[in-house]
């Protein structure tokens, strides 16, 4: 049985099983990454539709504390883990924990790692580092929980324009979000058959932590590259997020959403 540490106090994972009360939502819906940006939008959104929410997170505790409590503010329930998606032990938990066991509806693979590195100037293990979180962890996450997917779940992995037109300064990431569209598309062939579905968003430029560093003279040009002339917020790629774990897309599966303000037009 696993354990847990929340606010410095170690839980048994039985002590953290669904409230009784709240028994008219949607069913569990697991998201990675979930405590900033981009995650932290969609655990909101998700919640609001009516799941409830296990989200994980790697380093800092209290963004993620601060999502669940936000949801719980408004009468959904929401549960965070710690997991580092490369350390297979941790994601072992994360397959153990009571919210899994019980079935997931909904897994929305949305954690990675992104550093400006030069294509040419990228060393090995930088490579071997986002690879191992971007790609591997996410299908190291599916694996672990993969048997308590239910038959109709809805899988949707947040992928990049940059996994289709690559980057002069982010190679290992473009190679990485590669990779993953291409399993997530493989896997919605293999996993079809059952009735689940899996989809990949593919963002362009959102206001997230990616963008932060950012100076105004670079934002206004971001700005300008984009048609709608604006940079995309967490909630325009939540609410394609919600419409594809929801039955209005019961026919989208296998497909790359493109986010991007009409910024790149595969």
């Amino acid at each position: 049985m696993g354990i847990i540490i929340r606010n410095n106090r170690c839980l048994n994972l039985r002590e953290v099983s669904p409230s009784p009360l709240i028994m008219g939502h949607l069913g569990i819906a697991v998201v990675t990454g979930g405590s900033r940006g981009i995650g932290a939008s969609i655990c909101e959104r998700l919640a609001e539709d009516g799941y409830r929410i296990l989200l994980t997170y790697n380093r800092n505790s209290q963004p993620a504390e601060d999502v669940v409590d936000r949801i719980r503010s408004k009468g959904g329930d929401a549960f965070a883990v710690r997991v580092d998606c490369t350390n297979l032990s941790e994601v072992y938990i994360l397959g153990q924990h009571p919210w899994v066991e019980s079935g997931v509806e909904a897994l929305v693979l949305n954690h990675g790692r992104y550093d400006r590195t030069r294509a040419d100037l990228l060393k090995p293990e930088e490579l071997e580092l986002t690879m191992k979180t971007n790609f591997e962890g996410a299908y190291h996450v599916w694996n672990a929980l993969s048997k308590n997917l239910s038959n109709t779940a809805r899988i949707v992995v947040i992928g990049s324009q940059l996994g289709i037109k690559g980057s002069p300064h982010g190679a290992d990431y473009s190679a990485s979000k590669a990779a993953l569209h291409a399993w997530a598309r493989s896997l919605a062939q293999a996993v079809g058959p059952k009735g689940q579905r899996v989809n990949i968003i593919a963002p362009g430029y959102v206001d997230t932590d990616i963008l932060a560093g950012d100076s105004k003279e670079r934002r206004l040009l971001r700005e300008e590259e984009v048609p709608l002339r604006r940079i995309g917020t967490p909630t325009d790629i939540s609410g394609v997020a919600s419409f594809l774990v929801n039955n209005d897309s019961a026919y989208v599966n296998g497909s790359i959403i493109h986010v991007n303000g009409g910024l790149y037009l595969p």
